[in-house]
């Protein structure tokens, strides 16, 4: 407690809760859902990348040993035919969309609760987010 809020963190000296602290800071189920998104996200890299690591070594490849450039067009049939960049390298596209799709979930809220600020905001990070894959794709070949 202090002198200028003798009530504490949550009200005043009369009990009553202040006016910052009745402001609710938006729906939980936004939050609830990112949250979920993140976690879902996080396992599921979790899991591709420890059986890619399995498998690496199931087959005698050694995590020094290089690897096959990336291949979009060729990660789903690795993942099918259980071999290990496949995994790999899913897995490394799940680390790196994860994050991006938080802010994608965010922008969605965001233009649900007409918060048009933060609505430019997540849309910028998103823009920049594609210029940077953009660029590095440029720059491979």
């Amino acid at each position: 407690m202090t002198a200028s809020n003798p009530g504490g963190l949550f009200g005043s000296a009369t009990g009553a809760a202040s006016a910052k602290s009745s402001q609710e800071p938006g729906p939980p189920d936004l939050e609830r859902s990112i949250a979920r998104l993140l976690t879902l996200g996080t396992y599921a890299s979790i899991a591709l990348l420890t059986g890619g690591v399995v498998l690496m070594l199931a087959s005698g490849i050694g995590p020094r040993s290089g690897g096959p450039a990336f291949d979009p067009g060729s990660v789903v049939a690795d993942v099918l035919a259980l071999r290990p960049a496949g995994f790999l390298w899913l897995g490394l596209v799940a680390v790196v969309a994860t994050p991006a799709a938080r802010v994608f979930a965010s922008l969605v809220g965001y233009l649900r609760r007409a918060e048009r600020t933060m609505a430019i905001v997540a849309t910028l990070i998103l823009v920049v987010i594609a210029l940077s894959v953009a660029l590095a794709r440029g720059l491979e070949g």
